[in-house]
């Protein structure tokens, strides 16, 4: 594979994340119910929040800052966590120069960093009620790295620990965004459907011994992708925005269709559907991604930017 083709493949995933966070961002917290009778159907803006259409949130903002951290070519928790601290204490890798949408967990674990003085190891939290989905909404970055560097790809399961702790360091956030990883490398590999499935089957068997394998039991059902619409959660608990975005990605046949079917599912919107949305970018490409949403995306040309800078580093010389 050539460096441009692999430097559209990261694209089409930051992309895919980045403009699916700006679809929910205006509905964040309705009820499905409200968004049966109204649904989303493009970009809006001035809803849940103050911010015109296009702009991303917090799902983005921290992937970006660990985008930026992986493009100096290694992973360096203590240099994510600064960027991290840039953009909860001063705004940066927002759209507005405004942090906005701060998930509590991830709050408290870089202010446990950054005012608490707890080590890299400690700030993350632990507890069992800690598992919402604000370490799986970061984690594509890390996939991206672990996918094209390949020192990092040889203990990738480490990375991707390692980069969920910083935050959500339990071990059900931990697992699922690795069952998350395997399911990107795959489609990164091998861009079709199947590749979902049969990644999952590979995830149920390397991981059935884990301790909290039981909690992601039902994604791993063959029968999982024929349930229907209103047996799926989408809460910003970690489990449930996983089989929320698997669902929409298998039960759907387009970028367009996936995204805006996980932000009509209602609740945590955006995260459920940047979740979906890096692997939409990743199964239908850049070029399946609509031209009038990457118009309106706020901040574009720098997510561009940063996503040609990350390529470079990770692509190795052999």
């Amino acid at each position: 594979m050539m460096k441009r083709e692999k430097t559209e493949k990261i694209k089409a995933v930051v992309l895919g994340h980045a403009i699916a966070d700006a679809l929910g961002v205006s509905v964040e917290f309705c009820p499905r119910e409200e968004l049966e009778a109204a649904p989303v159907t493009d970009m809006q803006g001035f809803g849940t929040y103050p911010v015109p259409a296009g702009c991303f949130s917090d799902d983005t903002s921290m992937a970006l800052a660990a985008l930026e951290s992986l493009s100096g070519g290694s992973f360096d928790p203590h240099d994510v966590m600064q960027r991290l601290g840039e953009w909860y204490y001063n705004g940066k890798y927002t759209p507005t120069g405004e942090t906005f949408d701060v998930g509590s967990t991830c709050a408290t674990a870089i202010e446990n960093y950054f005012e608490a003085g707890m080590s890299i190891s400690e700030c993350g939290l632990r507890g069992e009620r800690s598992n919402g989905n604000g370490s799986l909404m970061r984690i594509h970055p890390f996939a991206l790295f672990v996918w094209l560097d390949a020192a990092a790809r040889a203990d990738w399961e480490s990375v991707i620990d390692r980069a969920s702790a910083l935050t959500h360091a339990h071990g059900r956030a931990k697992l699922g965004c690795k069952i998350y990883t395997t399911v990107l490398l795959a489609l990164l590999a091998r861009p079709e459907k199947p590749s979902v499935t049969l990644a999952l089957h590979e995830a149920a068997c390397r991981y059935r011994s884990h301790a909290e394998y039981t909690h992601y039991e039902r994604v791993f059902s063959p029968d999982f992708f024929s349930l229907p619409r209103d047996k799926i959660k989408s809460t910003g608990y970690v489990v449930d925005t996983l089989e929320a975005a698997l669902w929409c990605l298998l039960t759907t046949d387009s970028y367009e269709e996936c995204v805006l079917m996980a932000v009509n599912l209602g609740d945590d919107t955006d995260t459920v559907a940047a979740v979906a949305g890096a692997l939409a970018g990743a199964l239908y490409g850049r070029e399946a991604i609509p031209a009038r949403w990457l118009a309106m995306l706020q901040k574009r040309e720098d997510v561009e930017a940063l996503c040609e800078r990350a390529a470079t580093a990770f692509i190795k010389a052999k």
